[in-house]
């Protein structure tokens, strides 16, 4: 960075770190410092979070609070959903869905107060570093980043709280020694990495499960219910249409209730090394299920084979922090091009840890029942049309046969 900035923008959530980086920036950039806090969804109180930043000198009409929570879920996490993503075919993006719309604010924000740098809390060992800085360079190409963990010589715990010791700065109890784990959590989703979770050996204990209850200690009923859809996106639960972000809190109440969409994984991070988290999306879960099952009858097979194709990438993309990038763009065109149709209800039991689709139905399927019968078909299908049809398919079979018993 040429020169020290003068005003930063930054991501603030009110816990111990970020807390610490306001100081940081006061004492070391001696920067005005402009806090945002994002409602994702958190369940958290965030009204403790301002009064932190007031008392830690920052002046009350640089610290901004937003509810984000309807357009987290309709601009990001709908359309992700759209393309069932799955990162390395089990991860549900969670935290990494929830980066670009943060940078978004971040950048309205410092161009809203004339901010001249933005500042993030993520480690420089982590995904989100990467996340935070592409979307906001992305956004605004010319905005200096700090990112404090890169830059800080308080490399360890016991520096970070000496540090806050020494500059008056709150410490929850359970900061005083080590944490247990590290928590990033929304609307979406809660994941828990760290410290004891490092050890993928290790059997993760059951407190650090926060979102959902145990399979064994959910309901010995199962639960049925209905998700009606429309272009792609869930519009109602058992009939009662919400607001957006509404029908994922309440696929989470279910969800949680039921103990689905727990995930141990260890994953590829994006810097080159491996990890390990546990990771909550119990409506998450239910809506990609439901998704994939009114897909089945209304997406022609070339189509859904193509976007079952391209997932993997554009999961990749979002995963790496590449949301504003024309190649995740150019895929979301294709998705949602492909979700013209995609609409009707699906019926799927919770039970257990699992949800299973049990019914769909739509006035746009594509199934035919007159087609797959086994009983007449009234001439709608004439079977003899196969023997040419699999007769042209095994042509080149044939002459790669011939040449291989020539050659024997």
């Amino acid at each position: 960075m040429n020169g020290k900035p003068r005003k930063v923008v930054l991501a603030y959530s009110g816990g111990l770190d970020t807390s610490i980086i306001i100081k940081w920036l006061q004492v070391n950039y001696k920067s005005e410092v402009v806090t945002f806090t994002a409602d994702l969804g958190q369940n958290e109180e965030l009204e403790p979070a301002k009064n932190k930043a007031i008392m830690l000198g920052v002046n009350p009409e640089n610290i901004f609070i937003e509810d984000l929570r309807e357009e987290f879920v309709k601009d990001f996490v709908f359309p992700m959903f759209r393309a069932n993503a799955q990162y390395e075919g089990q991860y549900l993006l969670g935290t990494a869905i929830a980066r670009p719309l943060i940078a978004k604010k971040l950048v309205e924000i410092a161009n809203l107060v004339g901010a001249d740098a933005i500042a993030h809390g993520a480690t420089g060992k982590g995904n989100d570093q990467v996340r935070f800085e592409l979307s906001c360079y992305a956004l605004k190409p010319d905005i200096n980043i700090i990112s404090p963990w890169r830059e800080w010589d308080l490399t360890s715990r016991t520096r970070l709280l000496e540090f806050a010791e020494a500059n008056q700065i709150p410490i929850a109890k359970d900061k005083k020694g080590e944490a247990p784990f590290s928590v990033d959590a929304n609307l979406l989703h809660t994941s828990s990495e760290g410290k004891i979770l490092e050890d993928p050996g290790e059997v993760a204990p059951d407190y650090v499960f926060q979102r959902t209850v145990s399979p064994e200690a959910a309901p010995d009923e199962s639960e049925i219910i209905t998700l009606d859809f429309k272009l792609g996106d869930i519009t109602a639960i058992n009939g009662i249409q919400m607001a957006q972000h509404d029908l994922l809190e309440e696929l989470n109440r279910l969800g949680s209730k039921h103990g689905i969409g727990r995930l141990d994984l260890v994953e590829g991070r994006f810097i080159g090394m491996k990890s390990r988290g546990i990771y909550e999306t119990p409506g998450g879960t239910i809506l990609l299920t439901a998704h994939r099952a009114i897909e089945s009858i209304t997406l022609d097979q070339g189509a859904s084979h193509l976007k079952d194709e391209l997932m993997p990438k554009y999961s990749e993309l979002i995963y790496n922090g590449l949301w504003y990038s024309p190649e995740r763009e150019m895929i979301q065109a294709l998705i949602d091009n492909s979700q013209k149709y995609v609409e009707g209800t699906v019926t799927v039991k919770l039970y257990k840890g699992n949800v299973s689709t049990i019914s769909r139905n739509s006035k746009s399927s594509l199934y035919s029942e007159q087609y797959v019968t086994f009983e007449e078909d009234d001439g709608i299908y004439d079977q003899r049309d196969a023997t040419g049809f699999i007769k042209l398919k095994a042509h080149r079979l044939k002459m790669l046969a011939r040449r291989k018993l020539r050659s024997n």
